[in-house]
C-alpha cells in the first residue's frame, strides 16, 4: 500500500532501535513460555514419580521453584521495562517527525488550500490521525513480529511434546485466515469513513467555537444545536456501523478460538486414558494452547488496530500529497538589498480556472519610496491586487516585477521577507504581547522591540496591561480592542522594517482616536518605503503620492487626491458619498 510505503520513510531512521526492541520482546514473551514446561516437570518428574522419596521430591521442587522465581522476578522485570520504554520511545519519535514534517508542509500550502478546507479538519489529521498511526509501529512492526515468534515457538514445543495433538490444536487455523480476510477489508473502509466523519464534526465544532459571539448575539443557539446534531448523528451512524462490523468480527473469531481447547481436551483426554500421553504433558499442552491462541487473538485485535492505523495513515498522506500552488522556480535567487520599485505589467488574475477574472490587464508602476492608495467599491479587486505582491497567489497572466525582477524569480521566503503587511483583521496569537511583536524579528533585542512598540503608539497601553509585555492576549488577541490589536500588528511591522509595505484596510472599523493613533504610526512607518494602502475611508489616504481607483477588476482612474477631485469622476463620487455619510 502506498501510504505504508511512505510511512516507512519515517520508520527507517529507527530500524536499529526497533530491532533491539523486538529482541528484548522475544525475551519478554519467551520467559512465560517456560511455565507449561515447568508445570509438566513438576507433575511428571516430581509429584507423580515413584523413584524419589518425599524429601528428595521437596528438594527437587525447591530447586526448580528457586530457579523459576529468579527468572520471573530478577530477569523479567528489567526486560519488561526496557521493552515498554523502547517501544514507546520509537513510536513517539516517529510521531514527532511526522507532525514536524506535516507542519512544515502546511506552511508551504497556499491560501487557496486554506480557503477550501476547514481548519478543524486539518487539525484532526495532524493530531488524531497521526496519533492513530503510532499503532502501526507499536502493533505492526513490534507486537506482530513478537506474536509470530511466540506462536512458532509454542507450536514447535507442542510438536515436540506430541505431533498428533499439535495437529489437532492448529486444525482451526484456516478458519482464522478466512475470517480475517473476509472481515477486515470492509473494516478498513468503515474505519476511514468513521475518521472522516469525526474530522468533519471537529471542523464544524472548531468553526462554531470561534464564531460563538455571532451565535449568541443572533440568539441562534437552537439552530446551531440542530446543525451540530446533524454532524453528530452522521458520526454516530458511521461509528455504530463500524462497531457492528467490529463486534461481528470478534464474535466469529472468539467462537473459532474456543473450538481449539475443546478439540485438544477431547483428543488429549483420549490419549491420556490410553497411557499414550502423560498427565503433565496434557497439562503443559493445554498451557501452550493459550500461547498459541493468545497471539492469534492479538492478531485479530491487531488487525482492528492496524486497520484503523492504516485508514488514518491514508488520511495523513492524503494531506502530504496536497500540491504546492506557489513554488520557487529552479533558479530562483534570494531577494536582497531591495529598493522597492514595483511594477504590474498586463496582470490578470482569477482564483481558479472556472471562476471569472477578478483583475484584468492591470498596468501599474510604483517607484521606490512612493505611497500609493488603492481604492474602489467592495469586490472591485483591491485586496486581490495586493495579495499578488507577496505571492499569496500567482498571477494568471502578466508579470509583477520588484526592482525589475519577476517576483517569481525570487525565492519565496526571501520575497516575503521584504514585504510587510497589516490587514483589517490583524491575526495575533494567544501568546504574550512580547512574543507577538517579536514575530516581526525574532532576533531583535528587548530595546529594539520596545522602540518598535513606541513607534506604533502601542507602548503606553501595553504598560497599562496587567503584566505589561508579558500579558497573555488570548486567542486572536481577544482580550484587546481593535485599535490595540492593530497597534501591536504595526509594532511587529516596525520591528521587521521591510522596504515594501502593504496596508489592507488597516484603520477600517476603528474609533476616531484609535484611527488617529494608527494613522500617525503608519505615516512614520511608511517614510522612505514603497507603500500600498487599501482603504475604505478615503479621508485617510488624501496624503498619498498617488491614488489608484479600481472598478470591476480594472484601473479606471489614477492621480493625486486633488487631480482626481478636479476630474469629478469615480473617485470624486465615492469621496462625496462618504462626506455625506459622515455629515
Amino acid at each position: 500500500m502506498e501510504s505504508i510505503k511512505h510511512y516507512f520513510q519515517f520508520v527507517k531512521p529507527y530500524w536499529k532501535m526497533i530491532g533491539i526492541t523486538v529482541v528484548i520482546g522475544i525475551l519478554k514473551f519467551g520467559i512465560p513460555m517456560l511455565l507449561p514446561l515447568i508445570l509438566m516437570y513438576v507433575i511428571d518428574e516430581v509429584i507423580q514419580t515413584k523413584t524419589l522419596s518425599i524429601e528428595e521430591k521437596l528438594t527437587q521442587l525447591a530447586l526448580v521453584m528457586a530457579a523459576s522465581f529468579f527468572i520471573f522476578t530478577v530477569i523479567r522485570a528489567p526486560v519488561e521495562y526496557y521493552r515498554q520504554f523502547f517501544a514507546q520511545w520509537v513510536g513517539n519519535k516517529i510521531l514527532y517527525d511526522i507532525r514536524a514534517r506535516l507542519f512544515e508542509h502546511l506552511q508551504k500550502l497556499s491560501l487557496r488550500y486554506y480557503q477550501n478546507h476547514k481548519s478543524g479538519e486539518i487539525i484532526s489529521r495532524v493530531i488524531n490521525d497521526v496519533e492513530q498511526t503510532k499503532n502501526f509501529v507499536m502493533t505492526g512492526l513490534m507486537n506482530l513480529w513478537l506474536d509470530f515468534i511466540t506462536l512458532f515457538i509454542a507450536i514447535g514445543i507442542m510438536f515436540y511434546l506430541d505431533a498428533r495433538l499439535a495437529l489437532v490444536a492448529i486444525a482451526v487455523f484456516p478458519l482464522y485466515g478466512f475470517a480475517v480476510k473476509y472481515f477486515y477489508q470492509r473494516l478498513r473502509m468503515l474505519t476511514k469513513k468513521r475518521s472522516q466523519a469525526l474530522a468533519e464534526m471537529q471542523g464544524h465544532l472548531h468553526e462554531r467555537v470561534q464564531g460563538m459571539p455571532v451565535t449568541q448575539s443572533f440568539a441562534l443557539e437552537e439552530h446551531e444545536q440542530r446543525q451540530f446534531a446533524k454532524r453528530n448523528d452522521h458520526f454516530l451512524s458511521r461509528a455504530l456501523t463500524h462497531t457492528s462490523w467490529n463486534a461481528k468480527t470478534f464474535a466469529v473469531i472468539n467462537t473459532i478460538t474456543d473450538l481449539a481447547p475443546l478439540l485438544v481436551l477431547s483428543y488429549g483426554g483420549y490419549l491420556a486414558i490410553h497411557d499414550q500421553l502423560s498427565l503433565g504433558a496434557l497439562v503443559a499442552f493445554y498451557g501452550y494452547l493459550e500461547r498459541i491462541y493468545g497471539p492469534l487473538r492479538r492478531f485479530v485485535n491487531s488487525s482492528t488496530i492496524l486497520t484503523q492505523a492504516i485508514a488514518s495513515m491514508d488520511r495523513v498522506f492524503e494531506l502530504f500529497k496536497e500540491p504546492y500552488d506557489i513554488t520557487d522556480r529552479p533558479h530562483a535567487k534570494p531577494a536582497r538589498h531591495i529598493k522597492g520599485d514595483v511594477s504590474f505589467e498586463q496582470v490578470s488574475f482569477r482564483y481558479d480556472d472556472n471562476s471569472p477574472f477578478v483583475l484584468k490587464n492591470i498596468n501599474l508602476r510604483v517607484k521606490a519610496g512612493e505611497t500609493v492608495a488603492v481604492v474602489g467599491m467592495s469586490g472591485g479587486g483591491k485586496s486581490s491586487l495586493i495579495s499578488l505582491l507577496p505571492r499569496f497567489y500567482d498571477v494568471t497572466e502578466g508579470t509583477i516585477r520588484l526592482d525589475g525582477v519577476d517576483i517569481r524569480d525570487y525565492q519565496l521566503r526571501s520575497l516575503r521577507g521584504q514585504i510587510g503587511m497589516v490587514l483589517q483583521d490583524s491575526i495575533l496569537f494567544s501568546d504574550s504581547v512580547r512574543e507577538n511583536i517579536m514575530m516581526g524579528n525574532p532576533a531583535a533585542s528587548e530595546d529594539e522591540m520596545i522602540r518598535a512598540a513606541e513607534a506604533a503608539n502601542a507602548h503606553q497601553f501595553i504598560m497599562e496591561l496587567p503584566h505589561g509585555y508579558d500579558t497573555e492576549i488570548g486567542e486572536r488577541g481577544i482580550k484587546l480592542s481593535g485599535g490595540q490589536k492593530q497597534r501591536i500588528a504595526l509594532a511587529r511591522l516596525f520591528l521587521k522594517n521591510p522596504p515594501v509595505l502593504v496596508l489592507d484596510e488597516a484603520t477600517s472599523a476603528l474609533d476616531l482616536e484609535s484611527e488617529r493613533m494608527i494613522q500617525e504610526a503608519i505615516e512614520k512607518l511608511a517614510k522612505n518605503k514603497t507603500t500600498f494602502i487599501v482603504a475604505h475611508r478615503l479621508s485617510t489616504i488624501t496624503h498619498a503620492d498617488r491614488i489608484v481607483v479600481i472598478e470591476n477588476g480594472k484601473i479606471v482612474e489614477e492621480g493625486t487626491h486633488e487631480s482626481l477631485m478636479a476630474r469629478q469622476g469615480v473617485y470624486y463620487r465615492l469621496y462625496r458619498i462618504q462626506e455625506l455619510e459622515d455629515e
